[in-house]
């Protein structure tokens, strides 16, 4: 599996994602790809910092996630998912 980190931080956290009730969700990508694409997409977004994809062993970051109730969803070749669009003026 795959996650993302801000270039040249990959020791400081994943990036996650927030969910509609305002809690932060890490995205385990199946896919390299698919990872790479969302990373690119981000990084179009103005104030977003380069990403970096990183290979994990999705048991053991599954098994964190769960010790420490993070929540996380598995995004697998078949899920289309896109940044959230950072809009101040809503």
């Amino acid at each position: 599996m795959f996650i993302l980190t801000v270039e040249g931080k990959e020791t400081e956290g994943a990036y996650s994602v927030a969910a509609d009730d305002g809690e932060q969700v890490l995205y385990l990508f199946e896919d390299e790809d698919d990872a790479i694409r969302y990373a690119l997409l981000l990084e179009e977004q103005d104030d977003c910092p380069e990403m970096h994809v990183i290979e994990v062993d999705g048991k053991v970051v599954i098994k964190t996630c769960e010790l420490h109730d993070y929540r996380y969803s598995v995004i697998t070749k078949n899920d289309i998912v896109i940044p959230p669009i950072e809009n101040d003026s809503v």
